[in-house]
């Protein structure tokens, strides 16, 4: 009897420290890929004397202005660092948002767009930008940001309030997001076919997805939604294990699923709309991440959760970085880099992919 408890309590930690190791190599990575990220640019900077300037910036050092010193800093810190960030927090929010949606409503091919966020916040886009605004006043973007923060919020609410009064089924309320996404969608098509190509392109690169116009004024509000609802997520992960085994065998195990589905598809909407306000569409991230993750870890969303946010953030950055140093001379947005790897990476997962997984 005792030989078999050391053997259940030997095969437990196995079965943990190979997760916790993927989790401990996704984050590792990722603090690679940023140092080398910020090496890329006009100026050359060493790789190790990247984190020393970060270090000594937090720490307090200053320099003398004009001074190399002082240029080096300023040029990782005010230019390459928010990039860097921005493409960490983007990532993660994403990839989560990603792999909570696909266990909320049980079907594999959600994604953190899967409610028509997305197109809601291209017509919010559309709109500002047929409105006069533009990326380049520091006003102009402001308001660009909150339309498509607003309009991108609003299918979800349609599909909340549509639960609400029919009791949807998960199946429903992916329907209701793709009459949704095809609503906003030819709005934003009317309002760009009747403006001028300057208003035409600048939506269109927005809906492709960018990290140039990476700042620090961004950061802040994706990094406290994206964290807190990380924290949620990965606090309720039980919960989100036992949604998976049906809505009545939930209720059976004393969880509300119809309000838990909703909370959890009301903050999902709110994080995916925080990142995509300033980063545009940044596509295939939240699908591809959580299918990577549960091939290699299996599907406990205790583990799936963090995995997935460590995972996003180093494959995004990634992505950037090859959209600036390998594919032109000129760098791409990085949604294009992440249609190319996602795509044929979906398709290898999905003809790979143990049924057991799900």
């Amino acid at each position: 009897m005792d030989d078999a408890k050391v053997q259940l309590r030997e095969g437990y930690h196995r079965y943990t420290f190979r997760k916790i190791l993927f989790i401990a190599l996704c984050i590792a990575l990722a603090i690679i890929a940023a140092g080398y990220a910020a090496t890329l640019g006009a100026r050359e900077i060493a790789f190790f004397d990247v984190y020393r300037i970060i270090f000594d910036h937090i720490g307090g050092m200053t320099y003398e202005i004009g001074s190399i010193g002082w240029i080096d800093d300023y040029v990782i810190w005010n230019q390459r660092l928010p990039r860097i960030l921005m493409a960490l927090v983007a990532g993660a929010g994403l990839a989560i948002g990603g792999a909570a949606m696909q266990s909320l409503i049980k079907n594999p091919l959600a994604d953190p767009y899967t409610t028509g966020i997305s197109s809601g916040a291209v017509f919010g886009v559309t709109v500002a930008l047929v409105l006069g605004m533009s990326f380049a006043s520091s006003i102009s973007q402001y308001g660009i940001v909150l339309n498509a923060f607003l309009l991108g919020l609003a299918p979800v609410g349609v599909i909340v309030l549509v639960s609400r009064v029919n009791n949807a089924s998960p199946a429903t309320m992916i329907l209701a997001g793709i009459a949704l996404s095809y609503l906003f969608r030819s709005l934003s098509t009317l309002l760009m076919v009747s403006t001028d190509a300057d208003t035409v392109a600048a939506a269109y690169l927005w809906q492709i997805g960018t990290l140039e116009n990476a700042s620090w004024s961004g950061l802040p509000l994706m990094f406290c939604v994206t964290a807190a609802g990380s924290l949620f997520l990965m606090f309720t992960s039980r919960q989100l294990n036992i949604l998976t085994l049906g809505d009545e065998s939930a209720k059976s195990l004393g969880l509300n699923a119809d309000n838990y589905r909703v909370l959890c598809l009301v903050l999902i909407a709110v994080m995916t709309a925080a990142v995509i306000s300033f980063t545009g569409i940044i596509g295939f991230i939240g699908l591809v991440s959580p299918h990577v993750v549960r091939s290699l870890i299996g599907s406990d969303n205790k583990y799936v959760i963090p995995a997935s946010m460590a995972f996003g953030a180093m494959f995004l950055l990634l992505a950037d970085i090859v959209a600036r140093t390998v594919i032109a001379p000129s760098e791409l947005p990085v949604g294009i880099i992440m249609s190319f790897i996602g795509g044929p990476l979906f398709l290898y997962i999905i003809i790979r992919q143990k049924r057991e997984v799900w």
